[in-house]
């Protein structure tokens, strides 16, 4: 009996199962569960399924300069961060070099004292260092054998020339006029003056003792003239140096050179004579640099005709020069990044746009600007910092989106304005060096989730030369999780304070942008 039922159970089960295939086959195809078993992938048949868009890896900046977008500013913002504008124009432009140097003897009017011919000091008249002496007073008296001898033979020849001047002998007279001729051209040679020469002939009286007195006016500098020095003619007995023309020596940087050249104009003060100016010109630039100060010597040439200048005096040097016809701007309208120098150009309407320039060299409160802006141009001249600032943030979010042709003020701000709420939560909470999860909740002004908008997240940290670190710039895209919930991963770079923006848009419309700073844990 029991075999029977089981036997009778198993024949209905197998009809069963028969008609299920029959059924099954008839009308479709059994549908595969989802579930695959632990490490094998499903082969999709067919297009694949759209997916939510992944999270776009950071990008950061290569080189070690940031990326700058133009900024729209309002009016009241414009104001209140205290922005400013200056016109870029083409004028002529003088600059001044202003340095310290010291006064110098001009060694062209040093002068020398010397004889020619060996002796005895008798007399010195001039025996004081910086003693002033005028030309022609007497210096000192020497003796010399050698000139006693000359002037001796010198009135020889003379009394000779007398006796035989009648004589019929041919060439006995002119020989005696030539003998004593001879002489006396030795004595001019030794530089004995033509009254010694005239007085040793009317007295014939042969002293060989001669007055040397001073060549020029001057200030005597170097004596080696004592009372019974024996001196030859290479002996220096007394140097003199004319003071009515000095010497200026300028300490110039090396940087500087290259914008002068002899014959500018110059002007020195004294703290002895407060209140006046010297003027006087660059005679030369010495062909070598101070390896210390790194400075180059201008020698200039002053005029000094009362004395006042002496030598071994600090002065001040102003030196001025032109520099032409050049485009200039004020030295604030230009920001320094590194190794990049930027203005910022006003449209108007509050639209800012920042150029790369190519600056020259400054001129007073002005900079000379080589390449990048044009004649007429008006560009910010202070708190472009900020503006920077701003612009680095709109850069990094992406979110910069200039009004279109023709639109006024009303239009600008009508697109800045925010149309929908942003709530930000990172995951971990603060978010640290490495990844994180990001989260966007995004609701309208009645509190209302916003769903199908493109959110984005752009992360700025600005450069830290002084650490070798470049700006870093990270770009993420979040993905919409449903109500209003939008959701992304990605990796910063760094730990510290990191500029963050946050972009909303729909329907290539922005509904809102949010600024904030977070604070990353981690090291750098």
């Amino acid at each position: 009996m029991n075999k029977y039922i089981v036997r009778t159970s198993l024949v209905w089960l197998a009809v069963l199962g028969i008609g299920a295939s029959i059924y099954f086959w008839k009308f479709g195809k059994i549908e595969k569960p989802n579930a695959t078993p632990s490490g094998v992938q499903p082969v999709a048949v067919g297009p694949p399924a759209a997916s939510p868009p992944a999270a776009v890896a950071p990008q950061s900046s290569s080189g070690n300069e940031s990326l700058q977008a133009p900024v729209q500013l309002k009016p009241e913002r414009l104001q209140s961060i205290g922005v400013t504008t200056a016109l870029v124009e083409r004028k002529t432009v003088t600059d001044e070099i202003r340095a310290t140097g010291t006064i110098d003897i001009d060694q062209r009017l040093t002068s020398y004292v010397q004889v020619r011919f060996s002796g005895y000091i008798r007399k010195v008249f001039a025996n004081a260092i910086y003693q002033y002496v005028r030309k022609g007073d007497p210096l000192f008296t020497i003796y010399s054998p050698e000139l006693a001898a000359t002037e001796k033979e010198y009135l020889l020849a003379l009394h000779n020339q007398k006796l035989l001047a009648e004589s019929s002998v041919d060439g006995v007279a002119s020989g005696a006029a030539a003998l004593a001729a001879g002489a006396k051209a030795r004595l001019l040679q030794w530089e004995i003056p033509d009254s010694e020469i005239a007085s040793v002939k009317e007295t014939r009286n042969p002293r060989g003792t001669p007055l040397v007195r001073s060549p020029v006016s001057g200030y005597i500098t170097e004596r080696n003239a004592l009372p019974n020095l024996y001196v030859e003619p290479a002996t220096r007995l007394y140097t003199i140096a004319d003071l009515s023309r000095v010497w200026v020596y300028a300490q110039v940087f090396q940087d500087d050179v290259g914008r002068l050249k002899p014959g500018d104009p110059a002007t020195i003060t004294v703290d002895a004579y407060p209140g006046r100016a010297i003027r006087g010109r660059i005679e030369s630039i010495l062909p070598q640099v101070d390896m210390a100060t790194r400075t180059v010597r201008v020698r200039l040439e002053i005029e000094n005709p009362d004395l006042r200048l002496r030598p071994g005096m600090f002065v001040n040097v102003n030196l001025k020069f032109s520099l032409g016809q050049q485009l200039v701007v004020p030295a604030s309208a230009l920001l320094q990044t590194g190794a990049r120098q930027l203005a910022f150009v006003d449209l108007g309407g509050g639209r800012l746009q920042p150029k790369d320039v190519v600056a020259g060299p400054r001129a007073g409160d002005n900079v000379i600007v080589l390449k990048g802006l044009e004649p007429g141009q008006r560009i910010v001249s202070s708190a472009n910092f900020l503006i920077d600032s701003e612009s680095q943030l709109q850069a990094a979010a992406g979110s910069y989106a200039p009004p279109p042709p023709g639109a006024g003020a009303a239009a600008a701000q009508a697109a800045q304005s925010n149309q929908a709420n942003i709530q930000f939560t990172t995951e971990p909470s603060p978010p640290r060096k490495g990844n994180n999860v990001f989260r966007v909740a995004l609701t309208d002004a009645s509190g209302k989730p916003v769903p199908g908008a493109q959110v984005s997240i752009g992360f700025y940290m600005a450069a830290m030369p002084a650490m070798g670190m470049a700006a870093m710039t990270s770009r993420f895209e979040l993905h919409e999780s449903g109500s209003g919930a939008y959701e992304g991963s990605g990796a910063l770079q760094s730990g510290g304070s990191w500029q963050v923006t946050i972009s909303a848009q729909k329907n290539g419309q922005r509904l809102a942008v949010k600024q904030l700073r977070v604070n990353a844990t981690g090291g750098m």
